[in-house]
This record gives structure tokens, sequence and C-alpha cells, in this order.
């Protein structure tokens, strides 16, 4: 019945976007729903994405920022204030024109972002240099009529959040764009599991409306990129846009400098594609919904007795559940395998007749017996070694598919493989690489030591490196 549980999951190898919808739907992440690119997160995956709201809400409470809310709808006039921002998202967005009953006066469209929302607001609570900074963030879902959807990686709704700050001065907004990429670049680290690679958007790939776009990526299992996160520095053109202006302590009149960013619920498709193999999922330990499941392997007295002290110890300091199911131990097995629980611990007359537990971690498989009496202290060592484990393997293929080559015929065939290449190029490459080979500008890496005079697509003078990729 195990074998049988598992086979419905399609091999990564056979076909990996297959794959990938198995594990959604298997793991029971999400369901879908009855209106095409909308999707169901069913308990598991909002867990998930709970984890990752505590990170973060504990990281911008720590750096200053407040929560705030704000309405789901933007007139349409006020929308079209900002004439890059709505060129930007303009194919995207979707509209509120009747009622039902009658058609409104001016159409509503359904947040894609709120950067005039926060426009408008900050307008009307920032007089003075002494009402400066506003460092605001917003937990919310937000529609884009994309035509392709696949879930968690691109939908017609999703959930994220979204910070929106402005400043007095240039150097404090640079500031808060580079220290919450930083934000976003440690969450990885220390959460996900996942390095990102960080970095500059080029001038095409730039958020609509922003002067500067920063970038954290990911590299997939099949070679491809994911964009996981921005961070973006306005400068003053929404400012300019809005009016959102101050007085300084000489009485001047001045425009603030503004900023926005976000990571959205697509990280639960980097977890599930980075770390999860042909089972189903390998969760993490730091974000997984459940860490440590205990499976007593008979309804024993005794065994149960054990089973329930092990649980009552280990409740207050983990996200733990024990399986007192009727279903057969070999079929819970392959159901929290599926499901990426870091830690099982099964319990069984033989196991309790030596004091002993079967301790089995997810991510390489294996199984070690282990003392009563050694179960509680071990995990916060386990937890932390299964996550450095699993952080470090991830680095090994991100390293291991990463690439910097000075010939266009080399980078095509790399790119043809998979992964990250870079290459020294004029700006004018960036058009001819994406049309010659699917690849796109993900990021111009910080470390630009290696630039080459003569770019190998135009030859032209090269401008800057750029690190490319076939992308999600």
């Amino acid at each position: 019945m195990a074998k049988k549980f598992v086979s419905t999951i399609t091999s990564q190898t056979e076909n990996f976007a297959q794959w990938y919808t198995d594990v959604c739907i298997k793991a029971e992440l999400m369901s879908y729903s009855d209106v095409k690119g909308f999707i169901i997160y069913r308990p598991y995956g909002y867990a998930i994405w709970e984890n990752i709201q505590q990170y973060l809400n504990t990281q911008f409470k720590q750096t200053g920022h407040d929560n705030v809310y704000l309405p789901l709808l933007i007139p349409e006039s006020l929308f079209q204030k900002e004439k890059d921002h709505v060129e930007g998202f303009a194919p995207e967005t979707a509209m509120v024109t009747t009622t039902g009953k009658e058609d409104l006066n001016e159409r509503l469209i359904i947040r894609p972002t709120s950067e005039v929302l926060f426009c408008t607001h900050f307008k009307s609570v920032v007089q003075s240099h002494r009402d400066l900074p506003k460092k605001y963030n917003q937990w919310c879902s937000v529609v884009r009529w994309e035509k392709t959807t696949r879930p968690f990686l691109r939908g017609k709704e999703f959930l994220w959040q979204e910070g929106h700050t402005i400043h007095a001065s240039e150097q404090e907004a640079k500031e808060e764009t580079m220290n919450m990429l930083s934000i976003y670049e440690t969450l990885g680290k220390d959460m996900l599991a996942i390095p990102f690679i960080t970095g500059q958007k080029t001038e095409k790939e730039k958020f609509a409306g922003a002067e500067a776009t920063y970038s954290i990526e990911a590299l997939m299992p099949d070679g491809q990129a994911l964009q996981s996160g921005t961070t973006h520095y306005f400068g003053q053109g929404f400012a300019k846009a809005f009016d959102i202006s101050y007085r300084d302590q000489d009485n001047q009149e001045q425009f603030v400098y503004q900023t926005s960013w976000g990571v959205s619920t697509r990280l639960l498709g980097a977890i599930i594609m980075v770390h999860g193999d042909d089972d189903g999922l390998v969760m993490p330990p730091y974000v997984a919904p459940t860490q440590i499941v205990i499976v007593p392997i008979s309804s024993d007295d005794d065994v149960m007795k054990e089973a329930t002290t092990i649980f009552e110890s280990l409740k207050d300091h983990y996200r733990v559940m024990m399986d007192t199911s009727d279903k057969s131990p070999g079929w819970k097995f392959s159901e929290y395998e599926m499901k990426g629980v870091p830690v099982r611990i099964e319990i069984g007359r033989r196991d309790l007749e030596h004091k002993q537990v079967t301790l089995a971690t997810r991510y390489n498989r294996q199984k070690q017996q282990v003392p009563l009496s050694e179960v509680i202290g071990i995990m916060p060592e386990l937890l932390s070694t299964i996550h450095q484990k699993m952080y470090e393997k991830a680095q090994t293929y991100v390293e291991s598919h990463t690439f910097h080559v000075n010939d266009y015929e080399l980078f095509k065939e790399k790119i043809a493989l998979g992964g990250y290449v870079s290459m020294s190029v004029h700006e004018d490459a960036e058009a001819i690489i994406k049309a010659d080979t699917q690849a796109t500008a993900r990021v111009i890496p910080f470390d630009q030591s290696k630039l080459e005079n003569t770019c190998p697509v135009t030859g032209k003078k090269a401008s800057q490196i750029i690190l490319f990729a076939r992308a999600y």
C-alpha cells in the first residue's frame, strides 16, 4: 500500500514539471479552485507560508517596520498617475466594472501591487521631516491576470508581503533597499536552506517605475532560475508624480526618497523544487510545518505511554505531532516521507525492550537507534545538522552549475545544459542572447572583477558582467 501511495508521483527525470505538480497536490499543499489560475492553499501549504511570515515579521519589526493594510481596489484614475508603472502592469490588471446591478462610474483595479495607494497615503500623513522615515509592510494578496499559471510559481492571485518606505535622504533610502535584500538572502540561508544569488537587475528587467531593482535568485534542479524576491529603489519618481513632500529643517519643501520590496508564495515553489525528490517533499526543518512526527508501531499501552511522554516533552519546543490513527505503519512512513517531515520517531515493543527509539531523517533516508534518555537532548543539534546539510547540498549544486565564459559559442553550450552563465557584455547583447537562447539576464553581480574589455556577442566594449539563465 505504501508503494502505491508513492508511485503516484512522476519521477523528476521523467517529467520535472509533472513531478512538481504531483508533489503540490499529493503532499496536500494546495488544490485547484473553480476559477482557473486561482488555487486553494491547504493547511499544510499555508503553514509553510505562516512560518515564513513569522520569520520575516520578526526581522521587519527589529528593523523598525510597522505592518499596515491598504484597500484591495485602486481607482483607475489614480493608477494612471504614474505612467511607467501603468505601462509595466497594464496587461496584467483585472478590473471591477459593475456591482452586478449597475456599472461603476469609474473602473476599479484589483491591486497588482500597492505603490499608488501607499503614495496617496504617504502624501496625507507626511508634512515635516519629523514625520520621516515611514517604514511600512503589508501582508496581502495581489491579482495579476497571467495567461499561463502553475501552483505557487505563477498564478492569477498570490500571497506576498510588500514593504513600502519613504525617507528624507537618498542615502537612507538606498541603505534600506540593500538592507532588505540582505534580510531576504539571510532568510534563504537560515530558514529555507536555499543559497540565493543576489545582484542588480538590468534596465530591461527592473521593476516598472524603479531607478534600480535588486533580486534574489534560486537555481532549480532542472537548471532554470527562479526570481524569488526583489527590492527596489524608487528615488523620487513616485514622490514627484504623487507630490509626496515635506518641509526640511530649513523649512524648505523637499520630495521624499522611496523604496519597495517583497517576497511571495513563490518561495514555496522554490522550497519544493530545490529540496524535493521522487518520493515527495524534503522540508528544511526550520520552515517545516511539522518538524517531528512520532509513529507508535503498536497500540500496546506501554508503547503508547512512552510515545505520549516523548510528545509531551517535545511539543513546547518543536512543531511535533503523534500519529495514533489506525493506518498501517508503512502507510504512515510513506505519508510523512511524501510530506517531507524532517524527523520521524518510531517506537514499538522491541524498541521499548531496548529502551530506545528508531529515528529516521528524511533528507538522507537514514535510520538510527537512539536511547530514550537522549531523544530530547539531541534534537537541537539534529535539526541544525539537517538544515546545514540541506543548504550545503543546494550550494554545491549551484556552484557546479555556475559558469563564467568569454566566448559566445561556449555560452550557448552552457546555457543549453542549464544553470547560471555569466559573461562580460555590452548592453545591446541582452536582447540578442534572449532571442538566440531564451536565457534572460538574472542579475548584474556585485563582483565585477572579471570584467573583460570586449563583448563576445556584439564586438563592442563590454560595460558589465551579467549572469544569465533560463527562468520560470
